[in-house]
């Protein structure tokens, strides 16, 4: 069924919906899940470590945000502060040192915006993310599994392979907060979600992503199945090419985004 761009942000932020850990569990075996930023504390809404993607072995970075209230809690509802993103930055460094793909599960209304957050260096840590994720030389795929919210889900998005569900979105900001400062009225947020073209198709239409991943069967043994074999199969053509094609595909890759906008 075919969705409204507001209808589509309600089903994407869904506590119903699959999250980051579920995604990590039923697609990579032998999950041993790394801790910390080494500058100043483990950040518990995204999680990372190695495992193995069918024979495999990958890097898997997953922002998750819990199911239950104890959990969503403890995982800071998805929002992940400075240290989180410079843990993924650390695992994805290291990937890179044994030439290990990187898997990222992106599912994040934004970076954390706390005073904390900020004095730690939040947008700093993302701007690092940004560079850095650039000129990885090693295959990166980042799949949107609900929320893209603005540079909390960019940080974990630049790759060489962009997916999203049918069911994601991702945007610069979020419905109601466009609608706030446009229009002074978050209760704008279905046409500003309209205006966001912030849905798997208006996103695939412009170039922003390469696939839009359907869904009828989400969080099913055959769901994930299928996504694993996805996944494996695309990083097998990725780890064909060299690191210096990786690298130039991937810098035009993002240089052509926004040509053609509709």
């Amino acid at each position: 069924m075919i969705l409204g761009a507001y209808e589509t942000v309600k089903t994407a932020r869904s506590g119903k919906r699959p999250t980051g850990a579920d995604y990590v569990r039923n697609t990579v075996s032998s999950f041993f899940e790394l801790h910390g930023d080494r500058r100043f504390r483990d950040d518990p809404a995204i999680l990372g470590g190695v495992g193995y993607l069918r024979d495999m072995p990958v890097t898997v970075i997953a922002i998750d945000k819990g199911h239950t209230a104890k959990e969503r809690i403890a995982r800071n509802f998805g929002a992940p502060h400075p240290e989180g993103y410079r843990k993924a930055l650390r695992l994805m460094k290291q990937a890179e040192k044994f030439r290990r793909p990187v898997l990222c599960y992106v599912d994040t209304s934004g970076a954390y915006c706390g005073v904390g957050a900020e004095e730690r260096g939040q947008g700093q840590a993302i701007a690092e993310n940004l560079m850095e994720m650039m000129a990885l030389r090693t295959p990166v795929i980042s799949l949107l599994i609900g929320e893209g919210g603005s540079g909390g889900a960019l940080a974990l998005g630049v790759a060489d392979r962009v997916w999203m569900l049918e069911n994601a979105v991702y945007s610069v900001i979020s419905p109601e907060g466009c609608a706030s400062i446009l229009w002074k009225d978050a209760a704008r947020a279905p046409q500003a979600a309209e205006q966001l073209q912030l849905t798997a198709e208006c996103c695939l239409k412009n170039g922003i992503i390469e696939a839009v991943l359907p869904e009828d069967d989400l969080g099913s043994p055959e769901f994930y199945s299928r996504l694993t074999d996805t996944l494996y199969d695309e990083f097998l053509r990725l780890r064909a090419l060299s690191p210096e094609e990786l690298t130039e595909r991937r810098y035009n890759r993002f240089r052509s985004v926004g040509r053609g906008f509709c």
